[in-house]
Parts: structure tokens; C-alpha cells; sequence
């Protein structure tokens, strides 16, 4: 017998249907994205709801929101099909609410601190982030982990620890670990400054500055300065803010050094995130454009809402097993990382009278 071969009308269904199958499928997954999206943004909201709980209101959301996530992810597990989404935002929107974070500083707010103020904190990042990658080498720690550790406790805390990670690249377990370590010390400090105050004899300004260039997140700076007096929480949040300004300088730092590191050519390039840019120029921006008050309380509410989305996201995917098998020796870095920040910013407060 002879073989009939299809004619190109005889074709035409097959292409239609192929079409249709294609359409079909990104629908399916533009479905997959926001179902992660949505899960994800349901965890932030409840961490908002848990922070309103009796003594639960010294966390900031975005701790409760990995805190949620890491419960849900262990105890019931997220869908797969919610995985894409999940990924979404824990890689965008983290990084869309960083650049967020720049409409919270302008340049002006630097020079409020004095020189001596920007120097302090300067010096303090460098030798405590320094400092922490060295014991962590020491200590036998992951070089990633102990990196993300430093800029956690040097810089500004969980935002600090997310965008390192874009240049690091450590797993979700890593991120977790070291989020979940500086906002224990940071915690801590919050707390037992106040309380160390009446023993050191400093001015309001003075233990403003040493809460803002130690203390590793910026709610629990604002908790522990405003505890002394107005005049030392305004200090203390400019002196923070100033910290976060570096970020950027350390995010490039560290990419051009892990490029160094790789001997592959598609990692000569030093990689140049693009919200760390972003960042940069919404602070400019921020310095040299009024925008009212009343948007800039929605900004910064938005900001730590989609914080607490990529945070919560990265809750999703952290199994504790895995956490727990990172054992003790990160913990000890990054207590050794608390007590070495807390008191080397002392000791220049000090000597700066």
C-alpha cells in the first residue's frame, strides 16, 4: 500500500491545537506564579497580625514572617505548584523592596551625625564585617554563611543578609540561619542597652550613636534609643540609616571579590545587582526631591511589607533539619560578631568624647 502523506490542510488542526496547548500552559503558569505569590503574601499578613500579640511587638514582621513561613514549610509544606510563585518573591520582590528602602535616606541625613558620627560608623562596619569573615574562617564556618552573617550584624540586619545573598548565593538554609541569628543578638542588644546606660555616662547623642552603629536592625535600634530620650532615638536612627547608605559599597565589594575568587569566564564579570544601583539612585533622588509626608508613610509601609513577602517566601523553602545541621559554630560567630560590633563602636564613642 501506498503511504498518503497529510496535505497542509490536513496540518493546520495539529498547528491550532499546538498553539492552543502553548496558550494553555503559560496561563497554567502565570496561575502557578501568583498561587506562590499569594501564599506568600498570606504568611506576611498573618506575621503583621502576630506582631499585634502580647509581647510579640519587639519583633519586626519580617522576622515573624521567616519565622511563619519556616512553620508552615516544616509542619505542612508548601504546594508545588505554588513553588514558582514562592521563588518570585523571594528573588524580585525582596529586591524591589530594597530599592524601596532607599526613599527612607537622603544625603542630609549623613552630615546631621558629624563626620566624626560617619566615621564611627564607617569603621565600625568594616572591622566588625572584617572581623566576622576572618572567625568564621577560623571557626571552620561556611564562607558564605559567615558573609552573610557579617553584613547582617554589620550593616542593617535581614535586608543586609538578602541582598549580600545575591552576590553570595547561599541556600535558603544559610539565609535562614543567619537571619534568625542577628535578629537574636539584635534583639538582645535592644533589650540590655537601655540598661547598660546609667553605667556608662554618656549624652543622649552619644548613646544614640553607639545604639545606631551597633545594633543590628533599624526597629530595634528605634526600640532600644528612644528608651533613653528623643533626643538620642533621632540620633540613633540617622546614625542606623547611615549604615544602610553602605550597603551598597559592600553588596559591589563582595561581588567583584567572589568574581576574583571564580576562575570560570562566565564569572569574570564582577557582578553589578541592579537594585543595589536602583538603591543608590533613589536615595538622590530622596535628597533632592520633597516628596509629603504622608507618601512617604506609605512607602515605608509597603517597603516592609514586601520585605516580609520575600522573607516569608524564604520561610517556605527552609527546612529546620537542614538548619539544624549547620550545628553551633555559626551561632558562636555571629555572638562573637555581637560582642565585637558592641564594643569596638563603644571604645570609638569613647575616645570620640
Amino acid at each position: 500500500m501506498s503511504s498518503i502523506s497529510p496535505t497542509a490542510d490536513d496540518t493546520r488542526p495539529n498547528i491550532h491545537r499546538s498553539h492552543k496547548n502553548q496558550a494553555m500552559a503559560a496561563g497554567f503558569g502565570k496561575q502557578t506564579v501568583w498561587a506562590g505569590i499569594v501564599l506568600a503574601c498570606v504568611v506576611a499578613a498573618s506575621a503583621f497580625s502576630i506582631r499585634n500579640l502580647p509581647g510579640l511587638g519587639i519583633f519586626s514582621p519580617m522576622i515573624l514572617a521567616v519565622l511563619v513561613g519556616m512553620v508552615v514549610c516544616n509542619l505542612v509544606g508548601a504546594p508545588a505548584h505554588a513553588k514558582p510563585g514562592i521563588a518570585f518573591c523571594q528573588r524580585n520582590i525582596l529586591r524591589y523592596a530594597i530599592v524601596l528602602l532607599g526613599f527612607q535616606l537622603t544625603v542630609t541625613q549623613l552630615t546631621s551625625i558629624g563626620v566624626s558620627g560617619v566615621g564611627i560608623v564607617a569603621l565600625t562596619l568594616g572591622a566588625t564585617f572584617c572581623f566576622t569573615v576572618w572567625l568564621g574562617r577560623t571557626l571552620g564556618v561556611d564562607s558564605k554563611l559567615a558573609q552573610l552573617i557579617a553584613a547582617g550584624t554589620s550593616i542593617c540586619g535581614a535586608s543586609a543578609v538578602v541582598a549580600t545573598n545575591a552576590v553570595t548565593s547561599a541556600n535558603d538554609e544559610d539565609v535562614a540561619y543567619a537571619v534568625a541569628a542577628v535578629t537574636v543578638f539584635g534583639t538582645i542588644a535592644m533589650l540590655g542597652y537601655p540598661l547598660l546606660e546609667p553605667f556608662l555616662g554618656f549624652s543622649q547623642h552619644q548613646f544614640g550613636l553607639w545604639s545606631g552603629a551597633s545594633i543590628h536592625e533599624i526597629a530595634q535600634v528605634i526600640g532600644a534609643s528612644f528608651q533613653v530620650g528623643p533626643q538620642s532615638g533621632e540620633i540613633g536612627t540617622i546614625a542606623k540609616l547611615a549604615r544602610v547608605t553602605m550597603l551598597a559599597p559592600v553588596v559591589i565589594t563582595l561581588g567583584i571579590l567572589a568574581a576574583r575568587s571564580r576562575k570560570s569566564e562566565s564569572a569574570a564579570k564582577p557582578p553589578m545587582p541592579w537594585f543595589v544601583v536602583a538603591f543608590v539612585g533613589v536615595v538622590i533622588i530622596n535628597s533632592f526631591v520633597t516628596i509629603p509626608a504622608e507618601v512617604k508613610q506609605v512607602i515605608v509601609l509597603l517597603t516592609t511589607f514586601m520585605l516580609s513577602v520575600g522573607l516569608a517566601a524564604m520561610g517556605l523553602q527552609t527546612n529546620v533539619s537542614a538548619i539544624r545541621s549547620r550545628g553551633l559554630r555559626p551561632l558562636l560567630l555571629a555572638l562573637s560578631a555581637f560582642i565585637f560590633i558592641a564594643c569596638f563602636s563603644l571604645m570609638l564613642v569613647k575616645l570620640a568624647g
